[in-house]
């Protein structure tokens, strides 16, 4: 299907202009910056594959060699991706956010709160409380074996953070932690009191609001 084929409300450029940047998904702000498709996949089809793709490797290791893997994809468009996500990054690394409480937490999730999927994040930071990185530990359904302490804290200990707050999203709408959340959480806590890291809090974020595991006396 050719993207003048969609819905005018399904185009991502007319949504963006209708409804703000922050109503579109990743794809289609991708696609946005991509412009135009490839010969057999529009514009919002090639997003959604170059999407996955960073999903599976991480945008660190999404680089011009591996964009290059997919078919039909040119080195120009492949420049365009690898330019965007360092271009995000030095932004990211720039603004150095302060995170002192949930709703701080809640705000740098703007990516993850309308998510189908489960991402579940790490808010790496310095003794100040200042944002020294945000990475994304993993996605998919929440449990021990995709959280696991090493997961979490080795990036810490590399980034030499003082503490960790950790973020993830429910799809359903619920704010409410699961048993998992629960499990979870406490293993994060006690790997962080052996490492001398603490961990501050678990937000749980969806669309509409958040809740702090801190708050409810689980960290």
């Amino acid at each position: 299907m050719k993207i003048k084929d969609l819905a005018i409300i399904d185009r991502p450029r007319e949504k963006l202009e209708k409804y703000g940047p922050d109503k579109l998904t990743d794809p289609e702000l991708l696609a946005v910056l991509l412009g135009s498709g490839i010969k057999g996949l529009n514009v919002v089809e090639l997003a959604k594959r170059i999407v996955k793709m960073i999903e599976r490797t991480g945008p660190v290791k999404v680089g011009l060699e591996n964009l290059l893997k997919e078919k039909g994809l040119g080195k120009a468009k492949a420049m365009q991706v690898i330019a965007a996500l360092e271009f995000g990054k030095r932004i990211n690394s720039e603004q150095k956010a302060e995170i002192l409480s949930p709703s701080d937490a809640w705000k740098l999730c703007g990516d993850i709160r309308n998510s189908k999927k489960e991402h579940f994040v790490a808010f790496y930071l310095d003794t100040r409380s200042k944002l020294i990185e945000r990475q994304i530990i993993s996605i998919g359904t929440l449990n021990a074996s995709l959280v696991h302490p090493r997961e979490v804290f080795e990036p810490a200990i590399v980034l030499r953070a003082a503490s960790v707050i950790v973020a993830h999203n429910h799809p359903s709408g619920d704010t409410e932690p699961s048993d998992d959340d629960i499990t979870s959480t406490k293993r994060l806590t006690e790997a962080g009191k052996i490492l001398g890291i603490e961990l501050l809090d678990h937000v749980i974020v969806t669309a509409a609001g958040f809740s702090s595991l801190k708050d409810k006396g689980l960290v």
